[in-house]
Parts: C-alpha cells; structure tokens; sequence
C-alpha cells in the first residue's frame, strides 16, 4: 500500500467520525423544538445511533477488504450517508415528520422520537460503523500499529466534530448551515474514494442546500435565528398590531401596543407587580429568569433589571426583529445558565421572576427540582417576591402538575399563592388543557399561630 493511498483512507476514517458526531448533534439540535432536549429523548436518540453502528461493525467485519474493491464499495456509503444527513437534519422534513405523527395520533414524545430515530438515523450510523471497521481490517493487514492509529484518528475526528459543531459552527454559522457542512464533508470523501457518480453527489448537495437555504425557512417558518441553542422566529399576528417570538417551537413573548393583546401571564405581573414598583427614591432590583424577548418590564425605565438566558443572541435578535426599541440603560443581560448564575449570585433582588417554560414538551428538567428552587429563594431580598410562571393542569390532573406543586411547596413553604390564568374546566380529571399557573412567593417573617375555639386573637388581628 503507497503512502498516498493510505493517507487517503485515514481521511475518510477521519471524515466518518466527523460526520456522525456532527450528524447526532445537529438532529438533536433540530428535535429539540419539538419533543425537547430532556435526558429520555436524548437516550433514545443515542442509542439508536449505538446500536446501529454496532450492527455496521459486525457487517464491515465480514465484507470483501480487497484493494480493487475497497474503494468501490466505501464511496457509495458516504454518498447514501450524504443523502441521510439531509433527510435527518434538514427542518422542514422534520416539521412535516411531526405533522403526520400528530395527525395519525402518536403525540408521545418518546414514541415519536423512537420512530423518528428507527427511519432517520438508523442507516447513516450503520455506515459509519462499517465503513470503519472495513478500513481498520484493510489497514491493519499493512501494519498492526495501523489498528491504534485508526481508533485514534476516528475519536480524533469525533471530538472535533463535537467541539467544532456546538462551539464554532451552529452558534456563527447556524444550524441549516451546519447540515450543509456535513452533507458536504461525507461527499468529498467519496471523492476521496475514487466516486465518480458527479451528477448524484450534485443532486444530494442541490437537495440540502434548497432545503436549509435561509430564505425558505424564513418564507415559511419566520426564522431569523437558529444557532446552537435556539430556533428563534418572529411572526406577526392579530392583524398586524402584535408580534410573536417563537423560541423552539413555543410561543416565548408577545409585544403589542395594545396591552390586552399581550400573553394574560405577562399582564398579570404587569399589573400586580411591576405597576406598583416605585418610580423614584432607590431603584428596585428585580430578577428575570428566561429572558425570552425581554418584554417584561418592558415599560420601566426606573428599576434595575437583570435578565438570564442561555441564548446570547437574544438580545440583538430582540431589538432587531422584535422589540420596538432598544432596551433601556436599566435593563442588563447577562448569558447564563439559570442553575449556574443563581449558584454564583451573591446579590439579594426585590423581584425574581422565573419564566422558561414555554410548553410542556420544552420544560428544562434541571428547572424544576427542589434544589433550583432553593437557589431562587436564596435570592429573594426580605419582603421580596418570587413569581414563577409555570405550564401545568389547573385542577391537578397530570403526574407533572401534582409532583411540581409539591416540589415548590416543598421549598416555598408559608406565604405561597396560585394563580391560574384564565378560565379552566375545575372538574376535568384528563387530557386537561395546559395553562399558565403563577405560584407568588412572599419572603416574609413567617408566622404560624393558627387561631383556635381555645386561642383566637382575630378580632385583634
């Protein structure tokens, strides 16, 4: 084997570890908007991916290694791989995949997710598992060392497709574009190959490329930003006199010049707690977690606020697309994970404000535990408040309801309130609605005499 030749089949190894991490991360990346990124879905994923690259392990430990053949056949399996990262990855085909999901019935998260991950990404990593295991055969008859060699440039090509796609390419050059990448790398390594097949490698890279290209996800999905964290589309509604932020499929802020068209959750801390926020003397110190497009608070141009997000482009994409003006000196963002910056914080706020759940199928999983809550109340100043904006069954009718009231009082003990906004139904028992329910926490000297036929001092009180 020349030197070349054996160059040449070190890239594709490298290429192919490039790909398939790339490819699992971008599809989860895409997934999140609609069945989110909690730890089930991610598994599920994951072990598709696994256990299918196994399978291509044990094919490409049985196949024909010969030199004339070699290439030949590991050309075509990075063209196909090609193909599946734009079936897999591209936006608009998942979109239609969940359609027809909902539309048959199957609204599970983790039944959409095991089907999606059996038709989508079940072939590509079958490929890469035997693309690699074929090359490592072929190598290693050359020079055993070669065995170590090609485990190490394929971990090699893996941490960098990790690191290079989630710290480099989907935050600067966005996730459609990312796919592009991808699609474009398995390509050139068939070329690298020997594959002559021009015109479908052409067909493939006209496909992706029509289906990710910026202006159709903004004609048809208003998208004006998809980097690593978010999907972030603004559309306008109600005629023309409001617009919405949609961050990963869920209706994150509404802004209108009419007040009443704003979402009820946002007016209800409008009205009973921001209005009342003094508007001279010492400025108020509120906290608002889950910045969203920062129309909380909108209005005050007195009291300090802070906002927390994990999106660093909010702010820009918000004053650009969505606010009708730049935000105020008295309102700083600072990017963070809410559980990291409340660990951090050393700063007590007459307001904290906790607002990232969109929609069920988007809650944060480490947002709602009782050891985040403790950290929110840490950072309640004495005769502060805690209001959380929570997406949950009203009368209770749902496992997550119960168990999330129970975990905030559990740690919001005295003084807590619920709110529900809007009318529900209080005698449904399943498949209830979701609506916004505001639990308000008061942090005040907590008293716990109760008034008794031996002992009651209300007339006093």
């Amino acid at each position: 084997m020349n030197r070349k030749l054996k160059y040449i089949l070190f890239a594709a190894v490298f290429a192919g570890g490039y790909c398939s991490l790339s490819l699992e991360l971008a599809v989860m990346r895409q997934l999140s908007g609609f069945v989110g990124s909690t730890a089930v879905t991610a598994s599920v994923i994951i072990g598709v991916i696994l256990a299918f690259m196994s399978f291509g392990y044990w094919r490409g430990s049985v196949v024909s290694v010969r030199k004339n053949r070699l290439r030949r056949h590991l050309a075509p399996d990075f063209i196909l791989i090609a193909l599946m990262t734009a079936f897999a990855s591209s936006y608009i085909l998942i979109d239609v995949y969940f359609m027809a999901m909902n539309a048959v019935g199957i609204r599970s998260n983790v039944a959409q997710t095991f089907v999606y991950s059996f038709a989508f990404l079940s072939f590509a990593p079958y490929l890469f598992g035997k693309i690699t295991a074929v090359l490592s055969r072929y190598l290693y008859r050359f020079d055993r060392n070669n065995a170590g060699r090609i485990m190490a440039v394929d971990t090699i090509g893996s941490v960098l497709g990790s690191l290079l796609t989630t710290l480099v390419i989907m935050p600067f050059v966005g996730v459609n574009h990312t796919v592009m990448l991808i699609t474009a790398i398995a390509l050139f390594a068939a070329c690298l190959l020997g594959s002559r097949d021009y015109a479908a490698m052409a067909v493939i890279l006209l496909m992706v490329f029509l289906l990710n290209r910026d202006s159709l996800l903004a004609d048809i999905y208003h998208i004006v930003e998809n980097n690593a964290v978010s999907t972030i589309a603004i559309e306008e509604t109600d005629d023309g006199r409001s617009k919405i932020m949609f961050m990963n499929g869920g209706g994150a802020s509404k802004v209108s010049e009419d007040r009443e068209l704003r979402f009820g959750y946002v007016r209800f801390v409008e009205d009973n707690f921001i209005s009342f926020l003094p508007t001279s003397g010492k400025p108020k110190k509120i906290l608002i977690i889950g910045a969203g497009g920062f129309t909380m608070g909108q209005y005050d141009d007195f009291n300090d606020y802070t906002y927390i997000d994990v999106d660093a482009s909010l702010k820009e994409v918000s004053e650009k697309y969505f606010l009708p003006e730049p935000l105020g000196d008295n309102k700083k963002f600072v990017v963070a994970d809410a559980n990291q910056f409340l660990k951090e914080n050393d700063v007590q706020y007459d307001l904290v404000v906790l607002d990232t759940y969109s929609s069920q199928r988007i809650i944060p999983l480490d947002l709602v535990t009782a050891e985040y809550f403790a950290r929110v109340r840490r950072a309640v100043a004495p005769s502060g408040m805690v209001v959380m904006n929570i997406v949950a069954s009203p009368p209770f009718s749902s496992p997550l309801s119960q168990k999330l009231d129970n975990t905030i009082r559990s740690v919001f003990t005295g003084f807590l309130q619920r709110q529900v906004i809007g009318r529900f139904d209080a005698w449904c028992r399943s498949d209830c609605p979701l609506r916004n329910l505001m639990y308000v926490w008061y942090n005040l000297p907590e008293e716990n005499a109760v008034y008794t036929i031996n002992k009651n001092s209300a007339f006093y009180d």
